[in-house]
């Protein structure tokens, strides 16, 4: 296998072009998501792994590898280099962002979609998609201004989620969210001052779930595109909670009205 020494290969310039969003493959750090999206059936591009790991993860390696991956050994500096974090599990990949049909999001019946507008923060849209999709959601919409759910952040605190529950951002996402009315889902928006407590709304038909920034909430217009204000109830004195709690909440309460209170 190439032995990669120096800092100034090719690797480390295109490992740094993916975290700063510059090269269109994504930036997998950790041998978690790595084994997620081979799972997954993502393109693995290239794996960069530490020597002296080599051989604890060699079933891993060998599937990249077997699904068509360059698999490179690298120092601890190299290693570093392209590594985002401070402490690397010893594994990087470069892998091709998987192409999603925007209308699987409904798939299957009946819808269950989360929608997020304004959430800027990666970690919280990598945590809003961990815990939906744990919940059951069928697919998660996000805006422009929403962070990349693919970027390395968003990626990580998703631990995986993401490779396995289709996402969709788009600048169109106002449009989105009135064709998914068309289509027959109620469109609910979280709102700490709404009339429907999420216990008493019946959430158990083709749904969209619609969540702003945590600062700033959900835009007037996309408030006027809403059929129901659901809130969350909470104690005096808390002002409100983190979006991926939120949304984890109402996605689970929809799925338990949905299965009649039951476990699934």
């Amino acid at each position: 296998m190439p032995r990669v020494t120096s800092r100034q290969h090719a690797i480390v310039s295109e490992c740094r072009a993916a975290r700063r969003g510059d090269d269109p493959r994504l930036l997998l750090d950790g041998w978690h998501l790595v084994e997620d999206a081979l799972a997954a059936g993502v393109r693995l591009d290239t794996i960069i792994v530490r020597h002296d790991v080599l051989a604890a993860h060699a079933a891993t390696i060998d599937a990249a590898r077997a699904a068509g991956a360059r698999v490179l050994e690298a120092t601890d500096g190299v290693m570093d280099a392209v590594s985002p974090v401070r402490a690397s599990s010893g594994v990087v990949a470069l892998a091709m962002r998987p192409a999603i049909d925007p209308r699987s999001v409904t798939r299957p019946a009946p819808a269950l979609v989360v929608v997020a507008f304004g959430v800027q923060d990666p970690g919280n849209v990598g945590a809003l998609i961990r815990s939906v999709a744990a919940a059951g959601a069928t697919g998660v919409l996000l805006d422009e201004a929403s962070a990349d759910p693919w970027g390395w952040k968003a990626l990580r605190a998703s631990m995986g989620s993401t490779f396995y529950v289709p996402i969709v951002r788009d600048d169109q996402a106002l449009v989105r969210l009135a064709s998914l009315r068309a289509e027959g889902l109620l469109i609910a928006a979280a709102d700490p001052c709404g009339a429907a407590s999420m216990y008493e709304a019946s959430l158990s038909g083709p749904l969209a779930l619609v969540f702003g920034a945590e600062g700033s909430g959900l835009p007037a217009a996309v408030l006027a595109q809403t059929d129901v204000r659901l809130r969350i109830p909470m104690r005096p004195r808390v002002e409100s909670l983190n979006v991926a709690v939120a949304a984890a909440l109402l996605v689970y309460e929809a799925a338990r009205q949905r299965h009649g209170g039951n476990d699934r």
